[in-house]
């Protein structure tokens, strides 16, 4: 998937699902900011002998089968289970809800493995509706941290202990 988009802007692919085999379409608009990282990602997955990152998703309308988002684990959980997520949809989606049905789904996906205490993920003080979908989803703010490409980043967690709703904060 991810030499296929460096190679054309719009491809199919066929998927397994659990519901059985899927045409997916792929549009110029996916994957967004990430299409820098993808030579990256692909020397990274060949030196680990790796044929897909089995931590990164690609969101899928179920109607349509396009391409709307990516997903996924930035890495195995750390020594004390908290394992950061990271998530991006094509612009066109923004505002839909697809962004926390898909958020959402991987998180409760996570929380169910032995290793993972809680789920961290990031996100810029510029960018509300990403801190809305957390704040929908029981996430809390637990710090700040920094990066040369976003700035000031607030750092949410979940837990597998169920968090407060947004309207039950102070």
């Amino acid at each position: 998937m991810i030499r296929r988009r460096l190679e054309t802007d719009t491809f199919t692919l066929n998927a397994v699902t659990p519901q059985g085999p899927l045409t997916i379409q792929f549009s110029p608009e996916w994957p967004g900011v990430r299409l820098g990282l993808f030579p990256h990602l692909l020397r990274q997955m060949k030196a680990q002998g790796l044929a897909a990152d089995p931590g990164d998703f690609c969101v899928v309308l179920r109607e349509t089968g396009d391409v709307v988002g990516q997903i996924g684990a930035k890495a195995p959980p750390d020594a004390a289970g908290a394992q950061e997520i990271g998530y991006g949809f094509n612009p066109s989606c923004w505002g839909k809800g697809y962004a926390t049905e898909a958020v959402g789904a991987l998180v409760a996906h996570l929380l169910t493995q032995p290793h993972v205490r809680s789920v961290t993920a990031q996100t810029a003080l510029t960018n509300r509706p990403s801190e809305r979908v957390l704040e929908k989803l029981g996430f809390t703010r637990i710090g700040s941290s920094r990066d040369a490409r976003h700035g000031e980043l607030t750092v949410w967690q979940q837990t597998s202990e169920p968090s407060p709703s947004p309207s039950e904060w102070p």
